[in-house]
């Protein structure tokens, strides 16, 4: 059985919480999401998804947030060999350069999302990097291809020979 492939969203705002997973929420037909408003609450979801032997395809990740901050997490998470290939985004408004630079550099953070975003853009941005994800670390990307970037699966199939859907 191939492992469970989570998206973790992490923001203190509980309407913004709620708006982004309601954005993302076709994808939630095969990724499971799940929410923390704390680094800490998103470090302990980590914990438990890794030790139950599934993985974090993305996080979309809110900089200032109680506690810890957003990059903080991104960084940590990039350090660990668990989380590493974990894809990263930052959504806020409210990170400035020098924290941007190193959730660029230290986190290997995917994209930059400024709070308000457009849904669209924030869907074009999950589809593209789970695609990617898939695309590197999952045996069976026939199975994600009505959600994810279908003409970047096909093309995948077609140039490696691999075609699985179960």
């Amino acid at each position: 059985m191939e492992k469970k492939i989570y998206i973790l969203v992490v923001e203190d705002e509980p309407e913004v919480l709620d708006s982004i997973v309601r954005d993302i929420s076709d994808f939630e037909t095969l990724f499971a999401v799940e929410m923390a408003d704390t680094a800490e609450e998103a470090r302990e979801l980590i914990r438990s998804i890794i030790d139950a032997g599934d993985e974090i395809g993305l996080i979309l990740c809110d900089h200032v947030l109680p506690g810890d901050n957003g990059v903080e997490l991104l960084v940590e998470m990039q350090n660990n060999e668990e989380t590493h290939e974990t894809r990263k985004v930052l959504i806020t408004g409210q990170a400035g350069l020098q924290e941007t630079v190193r959730a660029v550099n230290e986190a290997d953070l995917k994209h930059y999302i400024a709070k308000p975003w457009e849904k669209e853009k924030l869907v074009s941005i999950v589809r593209e990097l789970l695609t990617d994800y898939i695309l590197e670390h999952s045996n069976k990307p026939l199975y994600y291809m009505r959600v994810l970037d279908g003409e970047r699966i096909a093309d995948y199939i077609r140039k490696s020979g691999k075609v699985t859907d179960s």
